[in-house]
């Protein structure tokens, strides 16, 4: 197993279980976030998501955890073998922070940006070498779900991609590769239709957990489209049907007036402990 570290750009949602996934399997990871508060509360979400992965059996048995460091800005990326940013879903805020992380790392390192929309080439234009670029689009929360949609822009070189699918291989994901396109396959597919459930909500036809109910039981749906959107970030899903909508064109991606609701009282889900459904601070 290499032992260069891999450093995620933020510790949020994603940028806490990316790192969760990462040094569950042993690799060291340097954790970037500028927000101090974040940085902070980082150790704790990752020992409670590593504690649950551990129950759920997900973990290599007897494998020491990679030592995660902490980091307010990104001169921790030089070094990196690879690097992963996972910062909001903000296009201007993404190739801002790659233009950045490109300057500061030799020629052929993997630089991943994980978007759950964005198209990748659209990133390629910020950073010196487009062909170290390339995207994922975790699931989350990423320890649990053990395949990766690995999405490979026009301009990806072939190292590139075999470096990503390579460490995602030693950290027992299974990647999926796509062509580049808005929503790739996951979000394109899923995230309107989580839009159209919350939209039956709205209308009155039924209440969240009667929506979510019918999926699962008459179609199989694992969680239920809301309890999903729950789990994504009700703001980072109508971040992702805005992204969507201005590319494709298409009016069901354009987020309903529930959805918007829910982000302007803060109701992202479970991050803020109430969303579709409310959660207690254990259930984080």
């Amino acid at each position: 197993m290499k032992t260069e570290p891999i450093a995620v750009l933020g510790a949020g949602v994603m940028g806490v279980g990316i790192t969760t996934l990462l040094a569950g399997h042993g690799l060291p990871v340097r954790l970037v976030d500028n927000d101090p508060v974040k940085l902070a509360q980082a150790p704790g979400r990752i020992r409670r998501e590593l504690r649950m992965a551990q129950l759920m059996g997900v973990l290599p048995p007897g494998r020491e955890e990679g030592e995660v460091s902490l980091h307010g800005d990104l001169s921790a990326v030089p070094g990196a073998r690879v690097v992963i940013e996972a910062i909001t879903e903000n296009a201007d805020l993404k190739t801002a922070v790659l233009a950045d992380v490109s300057a500061l790392v030799p020629p052929a390192t993997a630089l991943v940006s994980n978007t759950s929309s964005i198209p990748i080439d659209e990133l390629a234009d910020a950073v010196r070498h487009p062909a170290d670029l390339i995207g994922t689009h975790f699931m989350n929360p990423p320890a649990l779900i053990g395949t990766t949609e690995v999405i490979r822009g026009v301009r990806t070189g072939e190292a590139t991609l075999e470096a990503v699918r390579g460490l995602l291989r030693e950290v027992g994901r299974r990647p999926v590769v796509v062509r580049d396109a808005p929503g790739f396959v996951t979000s394109r597919l899923l995230h309107p239709m989580i839009n159209d459930a919350a939209r039956v909500v709205q209308e009155g036809t039924a209440s969240a957990e009667d929506v979510d109910a019918l999926m699962q039981g008459c179609l199989g749906h694992p969680t239920g489209p809301l309890r999903t959107a729950d789990l994504i970030g009700i703001d980072n899903l109508v971040d992702s049907l805005w992204v969507l909508l201005k590319r494709t064109g298409d009016e069901g991606c354009r987020p309903c007036d529930l959805l918007l609701q829910k982000v302007a009282d803060g109701h992202h889900g479970r991050k803020t402990g109430q969303g579709f459904y409310e959660y207690e601070e254990s259930t984080r």
